[in-house]
């Protein structure tokens, strides 16, 4: 069983689907459950110490994961010192079975690390070089690739979260966006112990 603590939308629904692939190329069978917490990196860490409190509290009705992944934006600082922020509340329960998905700014640049993927799955362009740290930056360009796509967006692009993580090449997307690889290896590890 694995927990996936988001927070926000565009997290849980690239995550959801980036862990399924993971663990079935690891010919591994994971229960997902979904906590999220919206709100921003800020009300992330907050429920997650809630989180954490209710399971040590109430262990019959609350299942301790084998797995939990946490997912939060860098917001424009390393993606070494948002995981920090994580890695630093969680209780030693918690420590050994933690897994912190922190996109570097954000969240929608993985959705775009893969041009390729994007092209066949989106029909847009996306070029995703250097990180560039204005707030919707990514959310823009991944709204206009749906656009130039002649897609219908919902969403705002999030919807396409299934079909891009299901073409992307993670070798190619680990090149474009480091914060991403350094998540896929982690996460494969962890999914190597469970």
């Amino acid at each position: 069983m694995a927990d996936l603590f988001v927070e926000d939308r565009a997290h849980e629904a690239f995550l959801r689907p980036l862990l399924q692939r993971v663990a079935g190329e690891r010919k591994k069978a994971v229960d997902l459950r979904i906590r999220s917490a919206r709100g921003g990196h800020g009300r992330v860490l907050s429920e997650l110490d809630l989180y954490q409190r209710a399971i040590s509290k109430h262990p019959g009705s609350l299942a301790l994961p084998d797995l939990l992944v946490v997912g939060t934006d860098a917001n424009c600082r390393s993606h070494q010192v948002a995981r920090k922020d994580v890695e630093t509340r969680l209780g030693d329960a918690f420590r050994l079975r933690t897994v912190v998905a922190c996109p570097d700014p954000h969240i929608e640049r993985w959705f775009l690390a893969d041009a390729e993927a994007v092209r066949r799955v989106i029909g847009g362009r996306a070029s995703v070089q250097k990180s560039k740290c204005e707030r919707n930056y990514y959310k823009a360009m991944l709204r206009q690739a749906v656009v130039e796509g002649g897609q219908v967006s919902t969403l705002g692009g999030i919807e396409f979260a299934p079909e891009l993580v299901a073409a992307m090449d993670f070798y190619r997307a680990g090149k474009v966006d480091h914060s991403l690889k350094f998540f896929l290896d982690e996460i494969r590890t962890a999914l190597d112990r469970f």
